[in-house]
């Protein structure tokens, strides 16, 4: 039997260029780089500002089904349309977020694609890179370590131990550090409070590096940051302990944003990385703004299914900066959907035509949903050796019922050779102009009519229940200005609902609001929904068992 090589023999077989060829491939002069070893760099953020006055590509979005243990390979596609465009002659880029340590070695695995469709080098990518996440907790850890200062200090600041909002983070999964006491130990170590962690990914400090424009709207951001709050409830901001200016010292080269490649030698960003089930999930503005002026088409993705990296790409990243997707790309895999229509993960590789149509009913809300935001959409299958033609005809037929096109696509095995009927289409979709980019909801609508919009109109909910402590404090925030800001759904990302267990395409349920936290420097509101975690924790059996140097010194298990 043939031996199926694993991502991570695929990536080390690969023949990589140089940096320097990639970004010559860009128009980027050599000294506008700054290499990390020979197969990585980070470009100049003098250059990117020069290319203000070119004229934008078409931007595409790659989105998903709700995710299932199944795998939906949706960074495998976004890596496998961008070759694919590259090989029908279309001058693309790739804009991807960079993978958490947290995943990496609890469950989900890194995020630089897989098989035959890839950005490498993929270790080190999937682990340190160039630093960003580590500059980006460190920043975090500072405004951490100023406010305790603040407040053993009896600075003039004022702010009260009792009401201090800003909390510590760590890029691992550590669900003991969820819920914390600080201070312990006596009068020299300050003032004993409760206190967390949140994963960097969750950060603010991260949302503000994957949606500011430039180091000035960085550190304008940085400032906004609030803390925590005064006896009087009057807040305090980050500028007021003078945290900006260092924060964004710590920041500088980390906001550059990282070039790498693809097995095929075509050009990715891969800069930020926020998560889309309790964050943003999507990568760096800036990243995203300088390959629309480098190149044609560019094609990104925003995590997990569409209801919750989709939504916020459409309703918190392109309406804070401007930007115009022009089509959107939703994967979709038989295996998820037979899933979807109640197919134990174990029977997936027996052929189930009732389970698929059954499942596409979670296909068919997602589609639903990027129409309306006005973007004409085509499904990419991720197609397995295993899915059959009647399957697949099945999806054929719902897609055709909604208005989209269908695409099989085999890009894990035959890299951008697998997607180049993706690839026309994605074009034709782009060019046609069809789409009319609009966001779910106005800015002037009241916070929590956000959240019951996104409750009901993308998820399908009957309505939202707000606990009291949250209720009392959307208020507070309406009253202290900040209404107009978009809302972040923290939510569970395998269930329309706050259900996990809720396949399909639930509806008529209730969204439980717990918790409200304000990220004002981010420019938005975060609602925690039900049992959602900005902390997750390591799966009984963590995929870091398995990690470990080989005798030859390679990373072995790492994928």
């Amino acid at each position: 039997m043939l031996k199926v090589k694993s991502d991570i023999e695929i990536a080390r077989e690969a023949s990589l260029k140089p940096v320097g060829d990639i970004a010559q491939r860009l128009d980027i002069p050599a000294d506008s780089i700054i290499p990390y070893g020979h197969t990585k760099a980070k470009v100049d953020l003098d250059f990117i500002d020069s290319l203000s006055n070119r004229k934008n590509g078409k931007l595409i979005l790659v989105t998903a089904i709700t995710p299932t243990p199944a795998g939906e390979g949706k960074t495998t596609t976004t890596v496998g349309l961008g070759d694919g465009l590259n090989r029908i002659g279309k001058n693309t880029m790739m804009c991807l977020r960079e993978p958490s340590l947290g995943p990496c070695f609890g469950m989900k695995g890194g995020a630089a694609g897989g098989g035959y469709a890839q950005v490498v080098p993929m270790e080190d990518i999937n682990l340190h890179f160039t630093g960003d996440f580590h500059a980006i907790g460190t920043a975090h850890n500072l405004l951490s370590a100023l406010v305790d200062n603040s407040i053993y200090w009896g600075s003039d600041v004022g702010l009260d131990s009792r009401r201090v909002a800003w909390r510590r983070v760590v890029d691992m999964n550590d669900r003991a550090l969820r819920q914390i006491v600080c201070s312990l130990g006596g009068v020299s170590n300050g003032f004993a409070r409760e206190s967390g962690f949140d994963i960097t990914v969750a950060s603010e400090i991260m949302a503000i590096f994957c949606l500011a424009e430039d180091l000035q709207d960085l550190e304008r951001r940085l400032g906004n940051i609030i803390v925590g709050y005064r006896r009087d409830r009057s807040s305090v901001a980050a500028r007021e302990l003078n945290g900006n200016g260092p924060m964004t010292v710590l920041l500088k080269d980390a906001f550059a944003p990282n070039l790498v490649q693809t097995l095929e030698n075509n050009p990715a960003f891969v800069h930020g990385g926020p998560f889309a089930n309790i964050a943003h999930g999507c990568n760096s503005v800036v990243a995203t703004k300088a390959a629309l002026k480098l190149t044609d088409y560019v094609i990104t993705e925003a995590g997990f299914g569409a209801d919750l990296g989709a939504q916020k790409f459409f309703d918190i990243k392109c309406r804070t900066s401007g930007l115009q997707p022009s089509a959107v790309v939703v994967v979709a895999t038989i295996r998820a959907l037979k899933m979807h229509g109640g197919v134990a993960k174990t029977n997936l590789q027996t052929e189930n035509v009732e389970a698929v149509e059954a499942g596409c009913v979670n296909l068919e809300k997602h589609l639903a949903n990027v129409a309306k935001y006005g973007l004409p959409a085509v499904v990419a299958i991720n197609r397995f050796v295993s899915d059959t033609d009647a399957e697949v005809e099945v999806v054929r037929k719902h897609c055709e019922k909604m208005g989209a096109d269908v695409s099989e696509c085999t890009h894990w095995s035959d890299g951008g050779a697998g997607t180049e009927e993706l690839a026309h289409k994605v074009v034709e979709l782009a060019d046609s102009g069809a789409g009319s980019f609009k966001t779910l909801y106005a800015d002037e609508l009241p916070l929590e009519q956000k959240i019951r919009t996104t409750a009901q109109q993308i998820y399908g909910a009957a309505d939202i229940a707000i606990e009291g402590k949250a209720a009392t404090y959307l208020k507070q925030l309406e009253s202290d200005g900040f209404g107009h800001l978009p809302v972040c759904m923290a939510k569970t990302q395998y269930s329309f609902s706050v259900d996990p267990t809720a396949l399909g395409a639930p509806e008529g349920h209730i969204v439980p609001i717990r918790e409200i936290r304000l990220l004002a420097g981010a420019g938005f509101v975060v609602a925690i929904c039900g049992d959602i975690m900005t902390m997750p924790g390591l799966p009984r059996v963590p995929a870091a068992n398995s990690i470990h140097l080989g005798d030859n010194g390679q990373v072995e298990g790492l994928f």
